[in-house]
């Protein structure tokens, strides 16, 4: 089959592999019909995330049709199914109390040590995201192999198109369970830094759980009109101070929760943010936090930060004094993304999401690789690509 492969910082090839196989009794073959490059892979196209190997196909946003089950996979031949990104066993645990990115049986044993390392323990598996998280196959390809497929895959019923819910994979739900995290409450300003996919999904999310206002900051036009669509406000960094902007719209008080949909790569010319970058090219830091650190800052005292946005390492000038002495809480974590399946599927069947918004791009998987790089190089424009396998090239 034809997929996507990692062979270093900012090169990955088309090429031509050996096809899945059914592995356990559990296990489901997928044919790939769409899939779509995530902020989340540009980290690994920039090389931040460590353990990928030359080879490796990436890929953790994706959809199709079934084409073959093993004995125990509750799925049939023929379904179309979304998968989520998190490789989750379903009664672990962590599993039985919903926290499905935390399963201690979707990563195996061979690939526990580094995270428990990194991280005190080991990670969860996901799909196309490094031996770190499994070493899995991911879905930019042509098919793929959904380990515990009678746990994750939702089925999708006739007549709704692949655009409509391809985003359940991994974004909306991540975006909504941004702004559950960040606990909103009726009447409650929200601020949320990136307008990315994760950010607008959480921009949108939150209206729905009620909020009164949205305030959504980032630098590039088009995102931030997007974002002006579901009725947020928006603040420019490079045009305006976001500290004082959030002060004057919040009378001096700051939001109730603020949202960072940024993660380790965060941009801006800033004192920081410039210090982050020398450390992270000469191997002295790994994440550059200039958005967290902001919101943080700018958070009210008592109020809710919600980190939906990935760090992989360590963080310098962490403002933890700003943290405690405003008695802030902090949510963040993977996405529990099976929890939030059911309802997610029928609030798009319903009309009450708008999902195919984000789409900008859709090429042949054969161009993926122009697909990254566009995705990369022209943020603005490019909100998402998403990838068809066996789609012809215009």
């Amino acid at each position: 089959m034809r997929a996507l492969t990692w062979h270093g910082k900012h090169d990955v090839r088309m090429e031509t592999v050996p096809d899945p196989e059914l592995l356990n009794p559990r296990d489901a073959i997928i044919k790939i019909t769409s899939t779509a490059i995530c902020g989340s892979d540009l980290h690994l196209y920039d090389a931040y995330i460590p353990t990928l190997q030359k080879g490796d196909i990436l890929g953790h946003e994706f959809m199709g049709e079934v084409v073959d089950v093993g004995p125990k996979s509750t799925l049939k031949k023929g379904q179309r199914v979304v998968v989520p990104f998190t490789i989750s066993c379903g009664s672990c645990f962590h599993c039985s109390k919903q926290q499905f990115s935390a399963c201690d049986n979707g990563n195996p044993a061979e690939n526990q040590d580094l995270g428990m390392e990194l991280y005190g323990e080991p990670m969860s598996g996901l799909f196309g995201y490094t031996h770190l998280t499994g070493g899995y196959p991911g879905g930019q390809a042509e098919y793929v192999r959904v380990p515990f497929s009678d746990v994750g895959p939702i089925v999708i019923p006739d007549g709704m198109p692949d655009d409509d819910v391809l985003f359940l994979s991994d974004i909306l739900p991540t975006g909504w369970m941004a702004a559950e995290n960040a606990q909103i409450e009726p009447g409650d300003t929200v601020a949320v830094w990136g307008c990315g996919p994760v950010g607008l999904f959480a921009v949108q999310s939150a209206f729905k759980m009620g909020a009164h206002r949205v305030i959504a900051i980032d630098h590039f036009p088009h995102r931030l009109e997007l974002a002006k669509k579901f009725g947020a406000l928006t603040v420019n960094y490079e045009q305006t101070d976001t500290y004082e902007a959030l002060m004057e719209l919040t009378g001096g008080i700051g939001p109730d929760a603020v949202i960072d949909a940024v993660g380790l790569e965060a941009h801006g010319f800033f004192a920081d943010n410039v210090v982050d970058q020398i450390k992270a090219s000469t191997f002295l830091g790994t994440d550059r936090p200039h958005a967290l650190r902001q919101a943080i800052v700018a958070c009210r005292k008592g109020g809710r930060v919600s980190i939906p946005g990935v760090y992989g390492g360590f963080v310098d000038k962490f403002p933890a004094g700003a943290m405690m002495e405003k008695g802030l809480q902090i949510r963040t974590g993977q996405t529990h993304v099976q929890k939030y399946l059911p309802q997610l599927l029928e609030m798009i069947g319903k009309g009450e999401l708008d999902t195919t918004f984000l789409i900008s791009h859709r090429l042949p998987l054969e161009q993926a690789p122009q697909g990254y790089k566009m995705f990369k190089d022209e943020q603005d424009s490019c909100t998402k690509v998403v990838l068809k396998p066996g789609m012809v090239a215009a």
